[in-house]
């Protein structure tokens, strides 16, 4: 008897075993683009997974003729039955309306990324500087004739135009180390708006594959790889501004694509001295699939620029009489600015759990800058105007293994990377000139090589509903410099390295919240120059972060997030532009907390807002004499937009408080609040729409400075705020036909 009993057992066991088995499947949309994380659940068993970069899933312990679920922001949920066993399933995503209800969850270090999705879709990017404030939290300020890289703010930086955000687009760096102009100097300008499809951020020093700059976080872009479309959109509007972009579909076969961008720019701006301000973007884009479903894309682009610009000017000059709002002390300012870059990425699959993605670049980049900050101070006669210029070469590498694979608690993927950067700048110049034309002294003048060579590993390790993401990433750099005003040659070199290790935690308590807590070390490096003039002490840097948060959905169409996060810097710096220095400024420390919501009201209106404050103060120095020059503590953005069949539009604002403008708060940069809004009306191929900035007519300044000043006439130097008027209301109409 007990051996029949076995015997059953046994057999029920191997029937258990042989129903039971595992699904893969691949995830696409309607023109066969992978889907990266589409949310598939197993309706028998609540079971869930999500998709890769190669849209890619497995999943176990189903059984022929249960139902799948796939959901994905966008795209109309479909239900489907696991095929039999040995035959794989894929899925084709059909677009649908927004629904917020499709959002779930993921088990990523990213899934805050789900929020940029959102917005790119509910929010058309109307310039340039657009693209940045995609990025909840992130404030931006343009102050030279709109050709200057912006100012950046974060989570309570000044981060100048780039000293501690890095920032890349498919996988080319945008920051320029050592760069004539300031560390980090980031001009994001040759980025054609209508080309992005989507931006990948995050906020602290917690991600491996970032290095250098991510300190109060990243911003990648990626661009699109093909089009569902030509587009030719026209624009025009308030002072003499007209834009063109043409976007052209050249190959649309079922396994390559091809297009060229390209946009032109004109505008005068609102200033007494015309901006004549012009940029010129081309940008072409080839993508080919391979065997085995491997791909090469390669990505060639131009961008140059040309402006004038009135600078920053004085409180007491305007409060006077002297000139108006929109008027200058010296109206020689302006620059010339271009960029030409080459980039190619492959992605070898190996299996279709693992892929090998390399990312090669080179960039061919001019800088010509003059500025006034101080007017007569240094030189009574000639004024203190001055030139910054360099030619770089940029060139580099990324190649990157993904691998997943299961573990006892659940999925599990690997993570490694290395890479190379190499930087060859010559003519590095910082010099005193006078109307631009003549030059009346050099102050810096040399060539700069900078090589960064990194490697990273990580690992995501899933734990029932906890997942824990190790890795640590090791830096090293060399910097040379050939002082050419010295009277030999003499070529200087230091190198050092980082070791930058992080530790996260994700736990997801379902697909509606989900709890994390970051911790990770970064760095941001210092100029060539100054490493070289001051010692190893002060080449890297560290940052330490942490964040503790979550991602909740209390109702099926409110997505919130919410984070408290505390930053220490071993070292900041300052960049001052009239000595050509960057000087250390101590140790800091920031505490703050990020909330954001995303609610749609019903099928076609929805709500957002990210409300952002940071407490920034110096360590080391007396309380009242502790503060972070411009750093700001009270961010917020949001708005309300419509998305409809044929209609689409919103309402936006933007608020920055009060913040000091020295160390004391002496010196205070007014805060602002501004309201823009946009609507649009398609008629088939054809759609025009209306832009309003500054709806309001705000009175505001854009950016600040407190700075010390001596204008032609007065005989003793003032400090005070110097800043660039933030632009009046602005009107622009646009057209846009696709074919």
């Amino acid at each position: 008897m007990s051996d029949r009993f076995t015997l059953f057992l046994l057999l029920c066991i191997c029937s258990i075993a042989l129903s039971a088995q595992e699904v893969k499947g691949r995830v696409l949309t309607a023109d066969r683009s992978p889907v990266i994380g589409a949310y598939v659940i197993h309706l028998n068993s609540e079971h869930h997974t999500h998709t890769n970069e190669l849209g890619n899933f497995s999943l176990e312990g189903v059984e022929t003729g249960d139902s799948l679920q796939i959901t994905y922001l966008g795209y109309r949920t479909q239900v489907v039955a696991v095929p039999r066993t040995g035959d794989d399933l894929t899925v084709q995503l059909r677009e649908s309306f927004f629904d917020l209800d499709a959002i779930t969850v993921r088990p990523n270090l990213r899934s805050l990324n789900v929020t940029t999705d959102i917005d790119a879709r509910l929010r058309p990017v109307n310039s340039a500087q657009d693209v940045l404030r995609r990025v909840p939290g992130m404030v931006i300020g343009q102050h030279a004739g709109g050709g200057k890289a912006e100012q950046i703010f974060l989570r309570g930086f000044d981060i100048d135009h780039g000293t501690d955000v890095a920032i890349s687009v498919e996988g080319m760096p945008v920051n320029m180390v050592s760069h004539a102009h300031g560390q980090g100097y980031a001009d994001l300008h040759f980025i054609i708006p209508e080309a992005i499809e989507k931006i990948d951020y995050g906020k602290g020093p917690y991600y491996a594959d970032q290095g250098n700059f991510a300190t109060a976080g990243y911003v990648d872009f990626d661009l699109k790889e093909k089009l569902d479309g030509s587009l030719i959109t026209a624009e025009a509007g308030s002072f003499n501004t007209l834009r063109a972009v043409g976007l052209f579909d050249l190959l649309d076969a079922p396994s390559s694509s091809a297009y060229l961008a390209t946009e032109y720019i004109l505008t005068d701006g609102p200033f007494v001295s015309s901006q004549h301000f012009n940029r010129l973007n081309l940008m072409g884009r080839y993508t080919t699939e391979l065997a085995s479903g491997s791909k090469l894309s390669l990505l060639a682009s131009h961008f140059e620029s040309k402006w004038d610009a009135s600078g920053q000017i004085p409180v007491r000059a305007v409060e006077d009489g002297t000139i108006g709002r929109f008027g200058a002390i010296d109206d020689t300012e302006g620059g010339y600015t271009g960029r030409s870059n080459l980039a190619g990425e492959f992605l070898r699959v190996v299996d279709r759990n693992t892929f090998v993605k390399t990312n090669a670049y080179y960039s061919r980049y001019d800088f010509e800058l003059f500025s006034n900050f101080t007017f007569f101070l240094e030189d009574p006669v000639n004024g203190d105007q001055i030139r910054q210029h360099e030619d770089r070469e940029l060139f580099g590498f990324k190649s990157e293994l993904q691998h997943g694979f299961r573990t006892s608690g659940g999925e599990g993927s690997l993570k490694a990377g290395l890479g190379l950067r190499y930087d060859n700048s010559d003519d590095v110049e910082l010099s005193r000139t006078r109307n631009r034309q003549e030059l009346l002294e050099r102050l810096q003048f040399g060539d700069i090589d900078e090589t960064n060579l990194f490697a990273y590993v990580g690992a995501d390790l899933e734990y029932g509903n906890l997942l824990i993401n190790p890795a640590v990433r090791v830096d090293h750099f060399v910097f040379n410099y050939v002082d050419k005003l010295q009277p030999t040659y003499d070529r200087q070199e230091q190198r050092k390295s980082a070791v930058s290790p992080k530790l996260n935690f994700l736990y997801t308590v379902n697909d509606q919240t989900q709890l994390f807590l970051k911790t990770g070390i970064g760095f941001h490096a210092n100029d060539t120059r100054v490493v070289l003039d001051q010692g190893a002490d002060a080449i890297l840097p560290a940052a330490y972060g942490a964040d503790l948060g979550g991602i909740f959905r209390p109702s099926r169409r409110l997505f919130l997030n919410a984070a408290l996060w505390y930053l220490y810097l071993e070292q900041e710096f300052v960049y001052v532009g009239d000595a050509g220095i960057v000087e250390p400024s101590g140790e800091t420390r920031r505490l703050g907390i990020d909330f954001g919501a995303r609610y749609q009201i019903t099928d076609w209106l929805f709500a957002d807002a990210d409300v952002n404050y940071a407490l920034a103060r110096s360590i080391g120095e007396p309380e009242g004499a502790n503060y972070i020059p411009l750093a700001p503590d009270l961010t917020s953005t949001g708005g309300l937009n419509v998305l409809e069949d044929r209609l689409s539009g919103g309402i936006r604002y933007r608020f920055v408080n009060d913040r000091p403008a020295n160390e004391d708060n002496s010196i205070v940069a007014d805060g602002y609040f501004i309201l823009d809004a946009n609507v649009n009306y398609t008629f088939g191929p054809l759609s025009v729409g209306l832009v309003l900035e500054n709806l309001l007519d705000a009175e505001w300044n854009e950016t600040q400075f407190a700075t010390e000043s001596r204008l032609r006439n007065e005989a003793n130097p003032v400090e005070e705020i110097h800043f660039t008027p933030g632009t009046p209301r602005f009107v622009r109409g646009v057209v846009r036909y696709r074919f």
